[in-house]
């Protein structure tokens, strides 16, 4: 097995994770991971420490992200049709899949800043350290953005939650009034 192939295998699903959480699109991500090996088999060379690959990997994906927003920003798109991609579960704990998925769900929608470095730390298992080298900031600043972004992440996992018992109470008793009359 060459040396490119042992290591799109090792990192290819990773790499798609982080691309997924920054893109929010299975298409998008995909592209950036292509995207990114295609710079590794140009550049790949040029990177005297091996042990260092994963990182220059996560790096050159999120630096991608960051050069397709700006282009994005500038030349918009439109999206023809909105395809929604559900992927089948198979775990028996229906109720944690359904947290884990509101998780997700409102990790994507907090703000970049915050959202790149958790899903590098949650998702992806990554230190303190290689975050900071991917995002290329302090590491004092990832730790800070790891931080405020949990606590926002809680803040809005409790405001969802808070709403889905108000519908519930709200369906439960529009069937009583239903029932009584």
């Amino acid at each position: 097995m060459s040396e490119f192939q042992e290591l799109v295998d090792a990192h290819y699903q990773p790499l798609y994770r982080f691309g997924y959480s920054l893109a929010k699109n299975p298409d998008k991500a995909a592209d950036l991971v292509q995207q990114t090996f295609c710079i590794w088999a140009q550049k790949g060379e040029q990177l005297k420490d091996r042990s260092k690959a994963k990182t220059w990997l996560f790096t050159t994906l999120y630096r991608e992200f960051l050069a397709g927003a700006r282009r994005l920003s500038k030349f918009p798109e439109m999206d023809l049709e909105d395809a929604e991609y559900h992927l089948e579960s198979r775990e028996e704990d229906s109720g944690r899949v359904v947290d884990a998925k509101r998780a997700v769900a409102v990790l994507n929608s907090l703000d970049e800043t915050f959202r790149a470095p958790l899903a590098l730390f949650f998702l992806q298992q990554h230190s303190y350290k290689e975050i900071a080298a991917v995002l290329d900031i302090p590491m004092g600043t990832v730790m800070s953005r790891i931080s405020r972004g949990k606590e926002l992440l809680k803040k809005k996992m409790k405001e969802k939650l808070e709403e889905s018992h108000k519908v519930v109470s709200l369906e439960d008793s529009s069937e009583r009034g239903q029932k009584n009359g």
